[in-house]
């Protein structure tokens, strides 16, 4: 999908992807400095822990509390921080700059392809790790009337609902599966990576003929069980094509300084999910 995109704006650059343990991502980050990287993704567990390690957070970073895109910046001769991209050579003094650009991803997917407007939507977010805290706190921004949050560890889901409620004094967050009908379900755990993996919550506790759309974050498989299962229940289904690729735009821009060619990298991701 970079790669594509890069090609389409005609840069000199390459998008190339590293295994990084989480003990070596400081060491990791300070190489890219001296490399001369224009910027960095980060992935699962690094977008955490790389809040402490950045020099300036965006104030994307600082509302969703992860970082997922990275660019790096200089001091030009006047003293005013520019992307690296805008030097010839690499220059003594870098800066990381971190940005989330998942968060907006999120809501823009789910708009465009369950066609739902999240104002006053009830919404059921299952996992409370780090995709589902930032799903839940972008989903309670956009002013929905109910979300209810479970998770596997209550703790967690506990934390993220008193976060909410902080945010947001007057959205009802609880903890635990709706009573009734939801508009939406937002799958932001791990479950259904594996073939063999069955459904991301309590079929005792809730079933998905209560959905209208179900929205699953895992883009691979194109369908999980879970979505397998919605689609035989008739709700609208969409998986995490479009927010992997909204958030991976994003990120192009902000490194490039230029719109990104969404169309072309849209066609590279769905060849690449969908063969």
């Amino acid at each position: 999908m970079q790669n594509a995109g890069i090609a389409d704006l005609a840069l000199n650059w390459r998008y190339l992807a590293f295994d990084v343990p989480p003990e070596k991502l400081r060491a990791a980050l300070d190489g890219a400095k001296v490399m001369g990287f224009v910027g960095l993704n980060l992935t699962v567990p690094h977008k955490l822990l790389a809040l402490e390690m950045l020099d300036v957070l965006d104030e994307s970073a600082q509302i969703w509390g992860a970082v997922n895109t990275v660019r790096f910046e200089a001091r030009d001769a006047q003293g005013a921080w520019r992307p690296v991209r805008e030097f010839d050579s690499i220059p003594q003094q870098i800066r990381s700059h971190g940005f989330n650009t998942d968060a907006d991803a999120i809501t823009r997917a789910i708009r465009e392809e369950v066609g739902m407007e999240l104002s006053g939507a009830k919404v059921l977010v299952l996992g409370a790790g780090g995709a589902g805290r930032t799903a839940a706190l972008k989903l309670a921004s956009e002013k929905p009337r109910e979300i209810f949050l479970v998770n596997r560890t209550v703790g967690k889901a506990e934390a993220v609902a008193g976060e909410i409620a902080s945010r947001h004094p007057g959205l009802r967050a609880q903890v635990g599966y709706p009573p009734g009908q939801v508009d939406l379900v937002v799958n932001a755990t791990s479950v259904g990576l594996k073939p063999e993996d069955g459904l991301p919550f309590d079929e005792s506790q809730f079933r998905l003929s209560r959905a209208n759309a179900v929205y699953d974050m895992i883009y691979r498989p194109a369908e999980t069980a879970l979505l397998k299962t919605a689609k035989s229940a008739g709700c609208r289904i969409a998986n995490g094509l479009g927010m992997l690729l909204y958030q991976g735009a994003k990120a192009l821009e902000l490194w490039s300084g230029r719109p990104a060619p969404l169309e072309v990298m849209r066609r590279s991701l769905e060849k690449n999910i969908y063969g």
